[in-house]
């Protein structure tokens, strides 16, 4: 009887054992599935992210750059009276240009400087002149005034390049001038110096529209 309770539990013994190995080779087989899940998981998400971001790539619009330029003269702090007091704000004078014959002065006031120049940029490409360029100069000497500032151009040969300052200097480079001679006069205001060399530039007339004028060619005019 002895014995055979002894194989009874042996074989019980044995059989839990062999329960014991194969939930262990289960789960081992379950570790090694998911493993190799997670490696083809890994694996594939660079991949995803490599085509989302070149999808992005393609789906980007390259900006060209713009033409215009843009050059801030001044910016003052200006202060005004009313009723409650003084009223902060900052005025700014911006010089608007594409260094092609195109140019515009431009003035705002804001309470925040960057509000400022950006309304002063609109008030310049607003209120563009078409500059008529002689080669690289202009075609004859010009005066032009505004308040109380007078500022004279008159032409350069090739090389000379572009003798003035301030707010002058910054209307001529931004309308693509790129030889003259300068001088202001009168009235140190840069919006007074800047709006005489815009009047002087909106004068000037080119060489076809006076041989018209007179009947004649342009190289009878030149001449």
């Amino acid at each position: 009887m002895l014995e055979k309770q002894e194989r009874f539990n042996m074989s019980e013994e044995e059989k839990i054992e062999n329960q014991i190995d194969e939930a262990v080779e289960t789960e081992t087989n379950l570790d090694s599935a998911v493993a190799e899940e997670t490696e083809e998981v890994v694996t594939e998400l660079p991949a995803k992210k490599q085509r989302s971001r070149k999808k992005k790539v393609e789906t980007q619009e390259v900006k060209p750059e713009s033409e215009w330029k843009e050059q801030v003269v001044q910016i003052r702090r200006v202060t005004k009276v009313v009723k409650g007091g003084k009223k902060l704000s900052f005025r700014a004078i911006v010089i608007v240009g594409n260094q092609k014959g195109q140019v515009g002065v431009g003035c705002a006031k804001a309470s925040e400087v960057i509000i400022a120049i950006q309304k002063a940029i609109a008030d310049g490409r607003k209120n563009l002149i078409t500059v008529p360029i002689f080669k690289t100069t202009i075609p004859h000497p010009i005066t032009g005034r505004s308040g109380a500032g007078k500022v004279m151009l008159r032409p350069a040969s090739q090389g000379t390049g572009i003798i003035a300052g301030g707010a002058v200097r910054s209307v001529l480079e931004l309308a693509g001038i790129e030889n003259i001679l300068s001088k202001s006069l009168g009235s140190k205001s840069p919006l007074n110096a800047a709006n005489a060399t815009l009047e002087a530039l909106k004068s000037l007339k080119p060489f076809s529209d006076v041989a018209k004028k007179r009947g004649l060619t342009m190289a009878e005019l030149l001449n």
